[in-house]
């Protein structure tokens, strides 16, 4: 027997103020089926986040090679580079910290990890800004900012092309 359960809004999408009351639209919850639930799932595929994490790595030497191009410079290169690292070791750590198994055991431990995970990532994503300074010859602060702020916006570009990131079937 299927518990998974999807919500059919009333035709007009809502109330005369615009609202979609829900107590009016309890009565509307009905079961999936397997075919709908499989339909469902090949609609919207689930991304992986070490894909995110690969994507992540090629922009960030993509970046730092353009960087290199356009300045000439080897400092801004590397700056840029340790941008994109800071973000990039971060959040593959996330990925590491919400792919082990104690962090799947139950819905409690899930959401206690993400963010355990995601404070860890914003720390050490500090940390590692902090350190450039000692780190990084030369640091050219634009450059790594831009290298750290174009990796960062991955995230938003592999999410709208997830099916050409995650091809089904």
């Amino acid at each position: 027997m299927s518990t998974n359960r999807v919500r059919i809004p009333p035709q007009g999408f809502g109330d005369e103020a615009g609202q979609w009351d829900d107590a009016k639209g309890a009565e509307d919850f009905r079961p999936l089926t397997a075919e709908e639930v499989q339909n469902l799932r090949l609609q919207q595929p689930l991304l992986s986040i070490w894909r995110v994490v690969l994507a992540q790595v090629l922009v960030g030497l993509a970046v730092a090679a353009l960087t290199w191009l356009f300045t000439g410079r080897v400092s801004a290169a590397w700056s840029a580079a340790y941008g994109a690292l800071a973000v990039v070791v971060p959040a593959a750590l996330f990925a590491r910290g919400l792919t082990s198994k104690t962090s799947t055991i139950n819905t409690g431990t899930a959401v206690f990890a993400f963010l355990l995970w995601e404070m860890v990532k914003i720390g050490l994503t500090i940390a590692m800004l902090y350190a450039a300074i000692w780190l990084v010859k030369d640091l050219s602060w634009p450059a790594m900012l831009v290298g750290l702020v174009v990796t960062m916006k991955v995230y938003w570009v592999v999410f709208a092309w997830r099916k050409v990131f995650h091809p089904v079937g």
